[in-house]
Parts: structure tokens; C-alpha cells; sequence
């Protein structure tokens, strides 16, 4: 990376002219006209430049969203500075619009406009998601998407004398919280203003398509709340909207009508638009704007992304995507089925999230099983476990692994009913989570939350053959089945021979069985999942150092293997390695199995234990769970 170039950044937000406006006058002169424009269009400038940083190096970002609110919030900086009656905190429901809250940041001199150019870069600070405490200038924590609304009531209550806002999104209204938290602030009347960017853009598609019959305005009326629907890219008719939201007493929505990223032609109205905008479409975007050519090329043609080169032995240099191979092993189901057996069979619901989770392999080959079902994890997964009522019948679900924490009271409701639903979690721990810590999928343990007499079974495969092999054996079990896979990709295991893929030719899943990848003298380290392969170079690297360990892959995470765990209970150690929260994953039980079975060998566990620190790799160096990390804690034991 050419450092010079990140050293100033391009566009001058000095440039950024404040503005006092008054609710109680509804039309804007020419002037504030005049100002108001050229602001919108300085920090839609701002954003487009610096979120493509993301692009260039590989971590993604995103645009649109933050793009489009930029009328509203130039609007209510504008009221923040003539009056003391607002809270002056712009709150966000959609936090992935994280570049907004970065860049009211810089304006308030919190941040230095030229480290805007590291966004989502691994320790600047900069994640997926605006969190309190680690960006400068940063006044909340959006956490995920739909969760805000109900926060800022709160905050409303306990500020009775000030109106409150808050952006929202057609996408994060689809969340069941805010239903709940329209409920509470049209009880109690507070002074909480809402401004939508209804976009008809999530990031699976258009919720006018998948989702008939949702509407914001109905939707929000219905509710009780004062609503206001308007253009906006119009600013006249949206600041007649806000202000008249503003003097409404009580609680008021504006929706705000407009296509996604408008004005930036390779992906307005497009889902691409919810993504990071490409470099290519940045640069043509600043060529169409009349900016020198070199202005924003000399800085996105010189960020390449960043590696922590590291050669794992043990494994393969090709990777596979085991959440995407989720889908295609399902499909290796439904296609020894007829179509219309298929469809009366199984059930496979999305929550928006299909290209990310492996279910659009899904749509696309069985659509007849196939359900669009919107930002709604709750009641998906009801839907799918209800779908499973019937015990010849199967209900598929799917989201991010840190959502499990969302449908843990559905969960009880599905075990009650002897509900049959197969549960993909992907995004499991920590491994290339820009997204950062409200994305961490680290509490999975949470899926197994039934009493002792009613089991759910946890499953992690190591790689995209085992992936296969695990979806193969359990698709059609009855009761509710978990299997998690990691944002990251992950390499092939090997057997010792360092040739052989240790889950190809013969090799046949078994539930409750754990693996022994090789036996030990020394002591035993127990992993799975992604964090296999890195235990895998360890455990070799030390017995090449003359240090005999095993090493164990449990890929059913909640079962006893009483065989496996008689074998290494009694060896000098036992070693956990995992990216799970270090306080409820395996190694928080695997030592009370032990000792339950008058096992008492050296123990150690190691797991996630803090905030992220953003970027890809680096998550898993930073918890200290990189091979060198584990070699140190066997060699602790092993003394």
C-alpha cells in the first residue's frame, strides 16, 4: 500500500458549510436550498470515496445505505445546530450504514478526515459496525440490524425534554423488535421521530417482490404513528416532511421514497447498491462528478488487501466455502426426490440472507421448496420448525450464527413440538468478520438449550467434505439438527500422511463420534470446525519437535463421546481449542466431563475472549488462536 496516499484525504469537509434550520418554517429559501445541496453532495462524495477503500482491500463495506441518508442527516445536523430541544445523536438501526457515523465523526474533529481512508481495515478502529467505546466520535452502538428502535425509546424515556431520531431502513422494519417498539412509543407518546430510507433494496433482492403485502406506511399507521410519506431526493418536500414529523406531537415516522444509491449509475436501484461500491464504479463515478482522474485513483488503485502469510501444514492450499457447500450438499437431497415429493417433504425458508448462507444454490435448483422470507429470523425459524410439525416433514432454516441468539425462546417452542427443523448457522466465530463483535457468531452453544431429556444435535464440520458428508447423514433425522460453517473458507484436512484428505474416499459421518486425527503420548488438544486445520499445524509442528500429541476433531459438539473422552482423560493434558465464546463453548464443559468421569488430566481451553478488532484474518491472530498461539498453550501443558 502506498502510504502517501492515505495521508490526506481528497475531499476538503472543511467545505461543509453549517446551517440552522427552525421546523416551525417548513419551506427553505434559495439559500438554505443552496447550502443544503452542496452538503449532501460533499459527504455523498466523502462516502463513496472512502467506503470503496473497502473494495480495494478486500473487506467489503458498504455504501448505498449510508449514501442515501445523506439528505436526512444534513437535515438534522441542521436542526442540532439552531436548537438544544434534539438529542444531538443521529441513532441507527442499520448499522451496517456505519460510514455515516464515521464521517459525522470527522466533522466533529473526532477522527482526522484522512483516517477514514482505513475503513474496516483490520485495528484502525473502523469496523463493520459502529461500536461505542472504540471509534472516537462514535455515540452508540447499532448492533444488528432491527435493534435500535426499541434502545432509542429507552432513551426517549429518559429524556423527556428532548425529540429523539433515528434513521431506519424498509430492511431493518421487517425486524419483529421494532413492531414491539412502535407498540410501546405510541403508549406512552414519546418524542421519538423516525426517518426510513425505503430503498426496495435488502440484500437478498426487493422486499416488494419477495415480501407482498409489507408496507411501511400501513404498516407503521397501523401501529398508531404519525406518518409522513415523501421523496427523498426532493429536499424541499423531504424538510416539509421532517418538520412537520417534528411538530407532531408524539411519535412520527418519515418515510423517505428513493431508489437505492441514486446518481451512482452501476448500482442505483441495484442490491449491489447495499454492497461496497467496486473500485471501477467509484472511479467512474468521480470521472462523471468532473474530479481529477488521479484524485481518488491514487488512492483506491494503491490499497491492496492485506494477508498474514502463514503456510499451514496439515492441510490443502485449495479452500473450500463450507457455507455455500451447505447448499449444494442439500441439493445432493432433494435431487434423489421428485420435484413434487420435494415440495410436500422439505421446506427451505431464507431471511435475506441466500448468497451468504448457501441457500441460493437452493432457490435456484429446487425453487419448489424454496421461501423468501424477509428479515424476520424469529418467525422463519417458526415457520420452518412449524413446516416440521409433521414428523415426515422438514423444515430447512438459515442465517448468520451470531442470530442464533435471537431465536432461542422459538427454539424451546419447536423442541415443545417435537418440531423437525435443520439449522445452518454460518459466519460461526470470528474468522474474517469485518462485521466485528455484534456479528461474532461465538455463542452457538446457546442452540442447545433444551433439558437433558430432549437432545439437539450440534454439528461443525472441519471442511466442505465433511460438509457434505454431515448434511448427507442427517437431513432427514428427526428433532432439531444444527449445522454451523464460517464466513471464511477453509482448507481440506490431511491425514498424517500429509497427502490423503482425511474426509474423502470411504469416510462416513457418525453422529455423538468423535475423531482421532492422530493419536498422542503427550497429551490430546480436542478442536473442530475452522479451527481444526490451525490445530492441526500445531499438533504437527510440535510432534516434529519431538512432543507427541494427539489430536481430537469433534465435530458433534455436544455429545460425550465416552470413548474418545476415557482415551485422552487419561493422557498428561487435554487442550480445547476453539473460536466460540470462551465462556459458554466446548471448553467451558469439556472440563466438567472430565472430572464427572474422575478424569483428571492438565486442562486448558482456549476460545474468543474479546471485541473484535475488525479486518479479516487478523480476528483470529488478535484472540490469540493462530497455531503459534496454540503451540505456546501445548507447550504450557505439556511441562
Amino acid at each position: 500500500m502506498a502510504t502517501a496516499s492515505l495521508s490526506n484525504f481528497p475531499i476538503d469537509l472543511k467545505k461543509y458549510k453549517k446551517l440552522a434550520l427552525d421546523p416551525s418554517r417548513p419551506q427553505l429559501s434559495e439559500e438554505q436550498k443552496a447550502v443544503l445541496l452542496h452538503n449532501i453532495q460533499l459527504l455523498r462524495d466523502a462516502i463513496v470515496l472512502f467506503t470503496a477503500t473497502g473494495a480495494a482491500r478486500g473487506v467489503s463495506g458498504h455504501t448505498g445505505g449510508a449514501y442515501d441518508t445523506v439528505p436526512e442527516v444534513c437535515l438534522l445536523l441542521s436542526l442540532f445546530e439552531g436548537s438544544e430541544k434534539y438529542l444531538p445523536i443521529i441513532f441507527d438501526e442499520a448499522g451496517h450504514r456505519v460510514a455515516t457515523q464515521y464521517l459525522l465523526a470527522a466533522l466533529e474533529g473526532s477522527l482526522p478526515p484522512e483516517h477514514l481512508l482505513h475503513y474496516r481495515e483490520a485495528n484502525s478502529k473502523l469496523p463493520g459496525h459502529p461500536e461505542l467505546g472504540l471509534t472516537p466520535g462514535v455515540k452508540f452502538s447499532s448492533g444488528r440490524l432491527g435493534h435500535m428502535w426499541p434502545l432509542v425509546n429507552g432513551v426517549a424515556l429518559a429524556n423527556r425534554d428532548k425529540v429523539v431520531f433515528c434513521l431506519g431502513s424498509d430492511g431493518s422494519q421487517q425486524e419483529g423488535d421494532d413492531a414491539e417498539a412502535a407498540r410501546l412509543a405510541v403508549a406512552k407518546n414519546l418524542n421519538v421521530k423516525l426517518l426510513i430510507d425505503d430503498n426496495d433494496v435488502t440484500i437478498a433482492g426487493h422486499p416488494s417482490k419477495y415480501l407482498n403485502g409489507y408496507d411501511l406506511a400501513r404498516t407503521l399507521e397501523g401501529h398508531g404513528l404519525r406518518v409522513f410519506i415523501t421523496q427523498g431526493e426532493d429536499i424541499d418536500t423531504l424538510w416539509g416532511s421532517l418538520a412537520a414529523a417534528i411538530t407532531h406531537d408524539g411519535p412520527a415516522a418519515v418515510i423517505s421514497k428513493r431508489v437505492m444509491a441514486p446518481g451512482i449509475p452501476d448500482i442505483e436501484g441495484s442490491t449491489h447498491g447495499h454492497d461496497v461500491i467496486p473500485v471501477k464504479s467509484a472511479l467512474k463515478y468521480f470521472e462523471a462528478r468532473g474530479y481529477p482522474s488521479n484524485l481518488a485513483g491514487d488512492i483506491l488503485l494503491n490499497i491492496k488487501p492485506a494477508a498474514i502469510p502463514y503456510l499451514y501444514v496439515g492441510s490443502t492450499k485449495e479452500v473450500g466455502a463450507n457455507r455455500v457447500v451447505f447448499g449444494e450438499a442439500v441439493n445432493l437431497v432433494l435431487d434423489k426426490l421428485s420435484k413434487e415429493e420435494a415440495a410436500k417433504k422439505v421446506m427451505v425458508i431464507d431471511s435475506d440472507l441466500e448468497g451468504s448462507t448457501g441457500l441460493k444454490v437452493i432457490h435456484q435448483k429446487h425453487p419448489e421448496v424454496f421461501v423468501s422470507g424477509g428479515i424476520m429470523e424469529r418467525g422463519n425459524f417458526s415457520a420452518a420448525a412449524g413446516f416440521g410439525f409433521d414428523a415426515n416433514k422438514f423444515g430447512v432454516f438459515s442465517t448468520f450464527s451470531a442470530f442464533l441468539e435471537m431465536i432461542v425462546s422459538e427454539l424451546t417452542m419447536a423442541r415443545l413440538n417435537n418440531c423437525n427443523v435443520l439449522c445452518h448457522f454460518s459466519h460461526a466465530g470470528v474468522d474474517e468478520m469485518a462485521d466485528n463483535t455484534c456479528h461474532f457468531g461465538v455463542n452457538n452453544f446457546f442452540g442447545d438449550n433444551g433439558l437433558s431429556d430432549v437432545h439437539s444435535w450440534l454439528y461443525f464440520p472441519a471442511d466442505a467434505l465433511q460438509m457434505v458428508a454431515i448434511v448427507q447423514r442427517v437431513f432427514f433425522e428427526r428433532g432439531i439438527r444444527f449445522v454451523f460453517s464460517t464466513r471464511s473458507k477453509v482448507p481440506y484436512i490431511l491425514k498424517e500422511d500429509g497427502k490423503t484428505r482425511y474426509f474423502d474416499g470411504d469416510y462416513k459421518f457418525v453422529p455423538g463420534k468423535d475423531e482421532t486425527i492422530v493419536d498422542g503420548k503427550a497429551g490430546y488438544v480436542v478442536s473442530f470446525g475452522e479451527m481444526l486445520y490451525r490445530s492441526w499445524d500445531a499438533v504437527l509442528r510440535c510432534r516434529q519437535e519431538g512432543l507427541d500429541v494427539g489430536l481430537i476433531n469433534k465435530p458433534t459438539l455436544n455429545v460425550v463421546d465416552e470413548q474418545t473422552i476415557r482415551k485422552i482423560g487419561s493422557s498428561p493434558f487435554v487442550l480445547v481449542v476453539e473460536s466460540f465464546n470462551q465462556k459458554t463453548g466446548l471448553g467451558s464443559k469439556f472440563g466438567t466431563w472430565l472430572l464427572e468421569r474422575q478424569l483428571t488430566p492438565k486442562y486448558g481451553y482456549m476460545g474468543t475472549t474479546k471485541e473484535g478488532c475488525g479486518g479479516l484474518t487478523e480476528q483470529i491472530f488478535y484472540q490469540n488462536l493462530d497455531p503459534q498461539s496454540i503451540i505456546l498453550k501445548i507447550k504450557q501443558l505439556s511441562q
